[in-house]
């Protein structure tokens, strides 16, 4: 962040509105079953971003299709980055989100790693005001539903050197987001990698960009080809990374949490919330490389208790095997990944005391 930030000016968005768009009752049919990821909402927010103007032409338009120069940086070089952040009502109607400063500061992490501009924490927040203010018809208020924001930055200057780009876009979609359990929360069967690598040593691992995830592509095929989940990585001395999109959490039998950590590892706001709420119960906390022998032998031997994975979009997910092609670990599995699961979102939806201050009101 830069040192004036909170100095900064907001912003003055210019709105266009759809004119084409859901009304209430389409909405409210979307909103029945939204799933996660398919259904969007009617408008999007567009900042761009050059070197000689920075920050400008802020506005909310109609969600559609975006023109691209063909030589444009970011389908060339993969120059980009996003977030993944939600919004909740609550039982009084209002809108909230969960620690917005936090998934502001990663992602200016990520725009640092990918030679992308920092976009002030500020304008961060403002844009997703702003959609809300839009589009809030569209947070649903089911049970465990929410509606899912996606920011995301791209370098759109049209160019084939192999340099930053000059100009950038900065964007904001919404979709609404069901359950992400349909019937309770249930554990997984996760696939080892053993042949292929998410990020390395001095790489891209700690930045929420795109092609971490492609490179997470194939082997999440395999593990589906195999019965399993999700697919967990290892890192290049045989240390426990994370799962293609969620971190990865034990729970020792004398009550400590341990999660893998190394500088190849994205950092998990719903983790690091996780693990506050477990050292408000007085559990204590490591976080420190772990090894796959160490994991093993402490599920061989009692030591670890439990395992989960978290994310934003799943929040807590208990693993229950962990599968390669020459065994199978069954994982034990117990209370704890649950309850903290759900004193999480009971503070997400209004349900429990927000003691850390972590929720911010969006339509206010």
């Amino acid at each position: 962040m830069t040192t004036t930030e909170t100095e900064l000016a907001p912003l003055e968005f210019s709105v266009t509105k759809n004119l084409a768009a859901r009304s209430t009752a389409q909405r409210d049919e979307a909103l029945t079953n939204p799933g996660f990821g398919t259904i969007f909402t009617d408008h999007m927010v567009d900042i761009c971003w050059s070197a000689r103007g920075g920050w400008h032409r802020p506005r909310v338009q109609p969600y559609g299709p975006i023109s691209l120069d063909p030589a444009a940086a970011v389908l060339h070089y993969g120059q980009e980055i996003f977030e993944g952040i939600k919004a909740y009502r609550h039982a009084d109607g209002s809108i909230h989100t969960f620690r917005p400063d936090q998934n502001a500061a990663r992602l200016q992490r990520s725009a640092r790693r990918m030679a992308l501009p920092e976009l002030p924490a500020d304008y961060f927040i403002q844009s997703l005001r702003e959609l809300v203010a839009v589009d809030g018809a569209w947070v649903p208020s089911g049970e465990d539903q929410s509606l899912y924001l996606r920011p995301f930055m791209f370098a759109k200057e049209a160019f084939l050197g192999v340099r930053p780009a000059q100009k950038v876009a900065y964007y904001v979609i919404a979709s609404p987001a069901g359950s992400y359990f349909k019937g309770g929360v249930k554990p997984v069967r996760i696939w080892l990698s053993e042949t292929h690598a998410r990020a390395g040593r001095g790489g891209t691992g700690a930045a929420k960009t795109g092609g971490n995830y492609a490179s997470s592509l194939l082997p999440q095929a395999e593990a589906y080809d195999k019965g399993c989940d999700q697919v967990v990585f290892l890192d290049q001395d045989g240390n426990v990374e994370e799962l293609g999109g969620m971190n990865v959490v034990f729970v020792f039998k004398d009550g400590r949490i341990v999660t893998p950590e190394s500088d190849s590892i994205l950092e998990g706001i719903t983790r690091n919330s996780l693990l506050q709420l477990a050292e408000d119960r007085g559990h204590t906390v490591e976080r420190r490389p772990v090894s796959l022998q160490e994991w093993r032998d402490g599920v061989a031997s009692g030591d670890i208790v439990e395992v989960f994975a978290c994310g934003t979009a799943a929040v807590v997910t208990p693993i229950g095997a962990l599968v390669t092609a020459n065994f199978e670990d069954v994982q034990p599995t117990g209370d704890l990944a649950l309850s903290l699961r759900e004193e999480l979102t009971d503070i997400q939806y209004g349900r429990r005391e927000d003691k850390h201050n972590w929720l911010l009101r969006l339509d206010a």
